[in-house]
């Protein structure tokens, strides 16, 4: 048999850099740790009570109090922001979803406490929509079985204005209405609220990977869908337009909406914006690790890992996700 000649790579070999954990760790591009990530929350209309949510493992709908105690065990963790979703009295769904602007509501009082508690330590952020609240679900008003957009813009200000004064530190519009962003960034201004910040969901898309999270909220709709306010997943330019519009009605921080499957439109975003840019793991993404975890098919920790370095490297500068406290706790990163 023939020598096989084998010619050899010369002086070009990246592998030398990839030989050791510690060269690695000299040489790596993207990190991820504790002050990149929002830990959300669904908080329930009382002080005391915990509600594991089956289609989310290790997660739970909390009343105030034990909010409160979950919180604080995070912040030992390096968990310095939050992101809170608010449940109504029972019973307190109505058309207009006013009780999303409730002073006494879950999300009020739950923001009350934790800057009663942490103060300056903690950022807490909480989520402005109307689908929680609304005895359809849909994230705004309806006339005549249509989402009316303008219509829709008052109750989020009352919701966004209720949880500012409450002490919210950021105010994150997730409904998609045009021109939200505007209106509660005037609504904040008008009221002496000039330091409360606004995260826009400036690119959400209608996403199948939400139906954990609509269990977790009860914010399924009661008919149709959501894809004539929410983005149509074949679009990318749209996303960039949605990105200008909400800067440029003062928006301080821009999201995208679902993450992983979305990573070429964080990069386009990112491409476009000098606003920090934040990336949601949504529910779907959370559960779908869980589930295949549970049955021995993935590594979780490593997947976790791959998952939040793939968000981070796409161009996110936060990101938020359920798995942030197993993640820290854990020491996956």
């Amino acid at each position: 048999m023939a020598d096989i000649e084998i010619t050899t790579p010369g002086r070009r070999r990246p592998r030398r850099l990839r030989r050791t954990p510690a060269l690695r760790d000299l040489v790596a591009e993207t990190d991820v740790g504790a002050r990149h990530l929002i830990m959300p929350h669904f908080v329930l209309p009382a002080l005391r009570g915990k509600a594991p949510i089956p289609s989310m493992p290790g997660i739970a709908q909390v009343g105030a109090e034990e909010l409160v105690r979950e919180v604080g065990s995070d912040l030992d963790l390096g968990i310095r922001a939050v992101l809170l979703f608010g449940h109504p009295e029972a019973g307190g769904k109505t058309p207009d979803g006013s009780a999303a602007a409730a002073a006494n509501g879950a999300v009020q009082v739950g923001v009350e406490r934790l800057k009663r508690t942490f103060g300056a330590d903690l950022i807490v952020m909480t989520d402005v929509c109307l689908c929680a609240y609304t005895d359809h679900g849909h994230c705004g008003v309806l006339e005549d079985g249509e989402i009316a957009n303008d219509a829709s813009l008052g109750p989020l200000v009352a919701a966004a204005l209720s949880h500012a004064r409450a002490g919210a530190d950021v105010v994150a519009p997730s409904d998609m209405m045009d021109g939200r962003v505007g209106a509660i960034r005037d609504a904040l201004d008008a009221a002496s609220l000039t330091s409360v910040s606004v995260l826009a969901y400036a690119v959400k898309y209608a996403s199948a990977y939400y139906g954990p999270f609509r269990d977790a909220a009860d914010s399924t709709p009661a008919s149709g869908d959501r894809k004539s306010y929410q983005m149509d997943c074949r679009n990318v330019r749209e996303a960039l337009r949605e990105a200008r519009l909400d800067a440029d009605e003062g928006a301080d921080m821009l999201m995208v909406k679902p993450a992983l499957p979305y990573l070429d439109v964080i990069r386009a975003v990112r491409a476009v914006t000098d606003l920090p840019l934040a990336a949601y793991n949504v529910s779907g993404e959370y559960s779908a690790v869980k589930a295949a975890a549970a049955n021995g098919w993935l590594d979780e920790p490593a997947i976790v890992r791959e998952n939040l370095l793939g968000i981070r490297r796409a161009g996110a500068d936060q990101i938020i996700t359920y798995h942030a406290r197993d993640a820290l706790r854990g020491g996956w990163l």
